[in-house]
């Protein structure tokens, strides 16, 4: 089932959408929990009812489409209204329930539903807080398409891995840190099977999230990139019988080692990209970096020749004020007599020692900024490149991890032999107790 729903006023407006001549047949299937018996009586009822709350959509519309190609009855109709009234918290309020039938653009006559709530609590006389509603309805729809076995729209697939080819490194460090999810393998194998008709469309669909349909040694399975074997029959939880009746004959997929190296493939090429990515990535941000310091450096020596500029400057217009200070003439001869002259040659030469110190200090000052700014500079340059360097390492190791290796083969060569062997005693085994019958012994 398809719902669209929506809050809304206008409950006259609804009424005659509702009951409007448009459709081929017009059925008011219930009215329940309102005084009136009449559509528009009722909806009129609950927008009285809210005038006495703040709210201002006090109606929650829905309405309900069956799959074109497939068959609903009223009681599948009425299932999925009952079982989304349950999901949006609208148990017990006032509902209405309207069917149509109206003529497709193919010219069939097809049914639909349509049904209203009231939002208002009658006791408590405040309207239902509805939250989330659209991501609810389309998770009830997807459950219902999956219980009836109707081929679900593309636009409904839930899709809780990303397509293998595609991934972010962030992604791929969470997949690693993360266990898989048994519910969203389940999602996943479901909603492939729900959008494919054969056994290519649904190897497809499964190959989109990172899984590569194979030949098991008893049916169809899907194996990921870490080699993990998914039964398919067991993961959509569909029988046997059914599968070899959708999927056909599985003798043309490849085998479980096969399809292994096929899907560790299609994320060491990802890896791959990603080292690349991350590669160029590196590189700007070393050009960023060097055109960062170069800057600095520029600033720095502009800034440099500014103070050298501006304390020389300060020095002599400090030096003219310190000369002017030292009077010439009779009154120049004056302070000499009375040692006023001594007294101001002693100020000016404590003067000019401390504007040399106060000079130094702000040189001074100005260098430590310059190596504190380059500094932080360096320092980030060289975390930075610890950072690409390790993550260059783990993707490395992660490509050799996922990439096959002829020792590796052979081991598992041999472990097949053996266990095949181990099976064919076993089996010997039983097969000559059941010959010889059971024994006694006194």
């Amino acid at each position: 089932m398809l719902f669209v729903g929506n809050q809304r006023g206008g409950a006259k407006d609804l009424a005659l959408h509702l009951m409007k001549d448009d459709n081929e047949r017009v059925e008011v299937h219930e009215i329940r929990g309102f005084a009136s018996n009449d559509l528009m009586s009722a909806l009129r009822e609950s927008y009285a009812i809210s005038r006495a709350t703040k709210c201002k959509q006090h109606l929650f519309s829905l309405s309900v489409n069956a799959p074109p190609i497939e068959g609903a009855s009223n009681d599948d109709f009425l299932d999925a209204i009952g079982r989304a009234e349950k999901t949006l918290g609208l148990t017990g309020q006032p509902r209405a329930i309207v069917f149509h039938e109206k003529e497709g653009r193919d010219g069939q006559v097809r049914r639909h539903a349509h049904a209203v709530w009231s939002r208002i609590d009658a006791d408590a006389m405040k309207a239902k807080q509805l939250s989330f509603t659209k991501a609810k309805l389309m998770e009830l729809s997807r459950e219902l398409y999956l219980e009836h076995d109707w081929r679900m729209p593309q636009g409904m697939l839930n899709k809780p891995d990303r397509d293998p080819r595609k991934f972010t490194h962030e992604q791929w460090q969470q997949a690693k840190r993360a266990k898989k999810d048994p519910e969203n393998i389940i999602g996943i194998f479901q909603d492939s099977w729900s959008v494919s008709d054969s056994s290519a469309s649904f190897g497809h669909a499964l190959e989109e999230h990172g899984y590569v349909l194979a030949q098991g040694r008893r049916g169809f399975v899907g194996v990921d990139y870490k080699g993990e074997v998914y039964a398919v029959s067991k993961w959509t939880k569909k029988k046997a019988k059914e599968v070899r009746e959708k999927l056909g004959d599985h003798k043309d997929l490849p085998n479980v080692d096969q399809a292994h190296e096929s899907a560790a493939q299609m994320v060491t090429d990802r890896l791959k990209e990603i080292q690349a990515e991350k590669a160029r990535e590196e590189q700007e941000r070393q050009s960023r970096l060097e055109a960062k310091r170069a800057s600095q450096e520029q600033h720095a020596r502009e800034m440099r020749q500014r103070q050298l500029r501006d304390q020389r400057q300060r020095r002599l217009s400090e030096a003219q004020e310190r000369a002017d200070r030292l009077r010439k003439g009779l009154l120049g001869l004056l302070d000499r007599v009375t040692g006023k002259r001594r007294q101001t040659l002693e100020q000016n030469a404590k003067e000019q020692s401390l504007t040399h110190f106060r000079d130094q200090a702000e040189r001074q000052a100005r260098q430590l900024r310059e190596r504190h700014a380059s500094s932080q500079v360096q320092q980030k340059q060289t975390s930075l490149t610890s950072h690409y360097q390790k993550v260059q390492s783990e993707l490395r190791e992660d490509v050799q991890n996922l990439t096959p290796k002829p020792d590796d083969d052979k081991e598992r060569q041999k472990q097949d032999v053996k266990a095949r062997l181990a099976r064919n005693r076993q089996r010997n085994r039983s097969q000559n107790r059941s010959r010889d019958g059971p024994s006694f012994e006194r």
